[in-house]
């Protein structure tokens, strides 16, 4: 396992890590179960988040726990080992946090920043199924109605919402200027279609969401201003290259205890047990390997989003300022994309034709890592990154696409 020093951080994160390594160990042994009957960890993210796991990247003036960027990557990928669900639910509420740190507005940014220390969950709703083009439309709107804000549409990709208290939507106010606004996921206005059909990572809620005149909660309009916006694209990739490095964990342990429980071995095999046969042993190893791999470049990312971090607190802002480490992510997206799913794919090669039966559930990591790679589409990633080193020219950045009508 790889630990990242929480050394540095006050003694209660120490005893809050360890309740949530207790509650991840309890994830992992229902796992694949949870995954082949379709049960939603509904209880699960409730105990993680009365846990003070949304507190996580909290400053501690607010009552969080103010990690660091890499202390809260390794924690999500030790959630992502145990079920990878988990992190990708969680996405949009971090995502929030991250928001709210960058908010210039301090009344808004301390109201929901002290919500979540006290255990508010946020889910998301961005992406809309009528987009065309490139980039996205957003159709959803918010009006004034009965003295107050309201706001109606319809989202896909709703990630996490089905779990959360608050969902933070991507719509157009009555200017047509963006803007995220803060809607509660419970009223009456609100309407979850658990929809998602995806091969992998079917657990997350991530399906339809109605909203019809859902009003906005008290200090509910969130980035407004662009240039505060610019940490959340590598932010959210991140989340997933911490889940995916999750899997590659996952898959070692799972290949080990495979290896391991063999009672036969191959017509041309070199020793009767598996656990001494050379090209068994070669194949763990490559796991192994690529998971190595998933957690550097892991580390390398949220390390380099942190240093930008801490320029931007500091006060030096250029314009290009998360630019390295938006092209540091997407090389390490690659990367690790690349190794997770060898590793999906070799965990077959350690175990005979029982590998493959139902109650291994030993596809699911293939089918998680392969839905994981798929949302930020890796393969424009190589050409971002050549034409960024040779040109100079800087990524589009992720939160400006509304095009003016």
């Amino acid at each position: 396992m790889t630990n990242v020093d929480l050394s540095a951080t006050p003694t209660e994160i120490d005893d809050a890590v360890a309740e949530f390594r207790r509650i991840f160990a309890e994830f992992a042994q229902r796992a694949g179960e949870i995954d082949r009957d379709r049960i939603h960890p509904f209880e699960q993210v409730r105990a993680l988040a009365d846990a003070g796991f949304g507190a996580l990247r909290v400053p501690r003036e607010h009552r969080g726990f103010g990690v660091t960027l890499p202390e809260l990557f390794e924690l999500l990928a030790e959630a992502g080992r145990a079920d990878s669900n988990i992190p990708q639910i969680l996405r949009g509420h971090f995502t929030t946090v991250e928001i709210l740190r960058h908010e210039p507005d301090e009344c808004r940014r301390v109201y929901w920043l002290r919500r979540i220390a006290e255990g508010a969950v946020f889910g998301n709703a961005q992406s809309e199924p009528a987009t065309v083009g490139v980039g996205f439309n957003i159709q959803t709107r918010i009006r004034e109605l009965g003295g107050g804000q309201v706001i109606s549409g319809t989202k896909f990709y709703c990630t996490g919402s089905l779990f959360a208290d608050y969902i933070r939507v991507a719509a157009l106010d009555e200017e047509d200027s963006a803007v995220f606004a803060v809607v509660p996921a419970r009223h009456k206005g609100v309407v979850h279609v658990d929809d998602w059909d995806g091969i992998g990572q079917r657990l997350t809620g991530s399906g339809t969401t109605h909203f019809d005149a859902v009003p906005v909660e008290e200090q509910g309009e969130l980035g407004r201003s662009r240039e505060d916006l610019k940490s959340i694209g590598p932010f959210v990739q991140i989340v997933h290259l911490a889940n995916l490095a999750g899997i590659a964990r996952n898959l070692v342990d799972d290949a080990v205890e495979l290896v391991r429980s063999r009672r036969r071995t191959s017509l041309h095999a070199l020793s009767e047990q598996a656990s001494d046969d050379p090209e068994v042993l070669g194949v763990v190893g490559e796991i192994k390997r690529h998971s190595v791999t998933a957690d550097s470049l892991l580390r390398t990312a949220s390390e380099s989003l942190e240093a930008a971090n801490a320029r931007w607190e500091a006060g030096d802002r250029p314009e290009d300022l998360y630019t390295e480490s938006y092209i540091v992510t997407s090389a390490a997206q690659v990367a690790i994309i690349e190794a997770v799913l060898a590793a999906g794919n070799l965990i077959f090669n350690a175990g005979g034709s029982s590998a493959v039966r139902q109650g291994g559930h030993l596809d699911r990591h293939w089918r998680n890592a392969r839905t994981l790679a798929s949302h930020n589409p890796v393969i424009y990633k190589p050409r971002v990154i050549g034409d960024y080193v040779v040109n100079g020219r800087l990524p589009k950045a992720p939160y400006d696409r509304q095009r003016k009508r």
